[in-house]
């Protein structure tokens, strides 16, 4: 099981990177002007969310699962776990967002400013933070 959890942190870590990239890649496209770079930045943005990010966040999930069924009647005893797990589900949210904004964009760059953008781009640090206290710290009330 210990590999398991291994890979399972190692696809959560390349998720999370394709999910802190991807957004700065959208303040880039929405300050670019000229077509070569705006095409470059919708080539970018796919190759990051369909090569990297998304097969990360599949592994991720699946390897996720496989321990928490392993584990069901320990973890889901704790009402940490079922939060980490609602956390889960905004970051899969989130990067379902992140498709979205990735179309949007190669149809019309400017959907929204580099500002929002430049936010946008910090949400997940959050969702992290939290998914990351909950399982290591295992509080208690």
């Amino acid at each position: 099981m210990l590999w398991v959890k291994a890979f399972h942190i190692i696809a959560v870590v390349c998720w999370f990177s394709g999910l802190f990239y991807l957004p700065r890649l959208f303040v880039y496209h929405t300050m670019s002007d000229d077509q070569i770079s705006q095409d470059r930045f919708v080539l970018m943005e796919r190759k990051l969310f369909w090569a990297i990010t998304t097969p990360s966040a599949i592994t991720a999930v699946l390897l996720g699962t496989w321990l928490l069924i392993a584990n069901a009647s320990y973890f889901m005893a704790w009402w940490w776990m079922q939060v980490k797990l609602a956390l889960v589900a905004l970051v899969i949210a989130y990067h379902i967002y992140c498709w979205w904004f990735m179309q949007k964009l190669r149809e019309d760059p400017n959907i929204r400013t580099h500002r929002f953008f430049r936010v946008f781009n910090e949400l997940p640090v959050f969702l992290l933070v939290g998914i990351v206290i909950l399982i290591v710290v295992k509080p208690t009330l």
